[in-house]
């Protein structure tokens, strides 16, 4: 019960909002109950143990040539950071490649950025592309999604155990109401994190110089990937052709900011 208690006073102490607006206008308020430096902390360790056992099969930077360039792009996009946060061009940025076929990258909290060498070769990516791949995940970092994920967890299992004093859920029936749970409520806001990724990444590129309209081809070589996805109302990520239709619809705005930069 004092668990619940503490939860329930974190929602009203909890709410903020881990980035300015900037053009594409990104301001929801989110629920933040566990700590940025535990998240990064966690983070950064992670990070250090996926580059070692990388390291240890000879995986890690193994291509000079594509380690060059994510990183050539990756300093192009880190001092756009600014326009979100304007700490975040002082974090501890990291930008690895490993040797893989997995389509694959992702920034941790605190600017950790690994890729994975079949997304960029699979897809024969252009410097737009990675830039629009690196400001998506770069965007999560800078909006502190997997902060915001975790505080959500901590929130849906207190809600389950308060169901479950109350009297008002049986234990044997959790399970279903944590799937409910899932459907209703988890799974749609991930989609709504997928889409402020998008949007905030899209300005970013926009902002170094890179045609953000790149963005659609890639997505474009994306849904040509297949793979079998479920329903978009069953999954993590909007579907590839929702996606497309936002991005389209945000051109208007980042793309003076593209002509800007040049």
């Amino acid at each position: 019960m004092k668990n619940i208690v503490f939860v329930l006073f974190g929602i009203l102490v909890g709410c903020a909002s881990t980035t300015q607006e900037g053009a594409v206008g990104v301001g929801r308020r989110q629920l933040l109950l566990v700590s940025n430096e535990e998240v990064v902390a966690m983070s950064t360790q992670g990070y250090a143990q996926t580059k070692s056992e990388a390291q240890k099969k000879g995986l890690l930077d193994k291509s000079v040539n594509q380690v060059a360039r994510v990183n050539s792009i990756a300093k192009r996009l880190i001092p756009q950071t600014t326009v979100f946060r304007s700490d975040a061009p002082s974090w501890a940025w990291e930008v690895h490649v490993i040797t893989s076929p997995e389509l694959n990258a992702y920034c941790m909290p605190g600017g950790k950025i690994m890729f994975y060498s079949g997304i960029i070769e699979k897809l024969n990516m252009t410097d737009g592309e990675i830039a629009a791949v690196m400001g998506h995940e770069i965007a999560h970092a800078l909006r502190e999604h997997g902060r915001e994920r975790m505080s959500a967890e901590m929130m849906k299992n207190v809600g389950l155990q308060a169901a479950i004093l109350a009297g008002g859920l049986k234990t044997e029936y959790s399970g279903y109401a944590a799937q409910v749970t899932d459907i209703l409520v988890s799974l749609p806001h991930s989609r709504e994190q997928e889409s402020e990724a998008d949007s905030m990444g899209l300005e970013l590129a926009a902002r170094a110089g890179f045609d953000p309209s790149e963005a659609i081809s890639l997505w474009k070589k994306m849904a040509g990937q297949g793979g079998g996805k479920p329903p978009e109302f069953l999954s993590t990520h909007p579907a590839d052709e929702t996606r497309i239709k936002r991005i389209s619809a945000l051109l208007p705005r980042v793309m003076p900011l593209y002509q800007s930069s040049k």
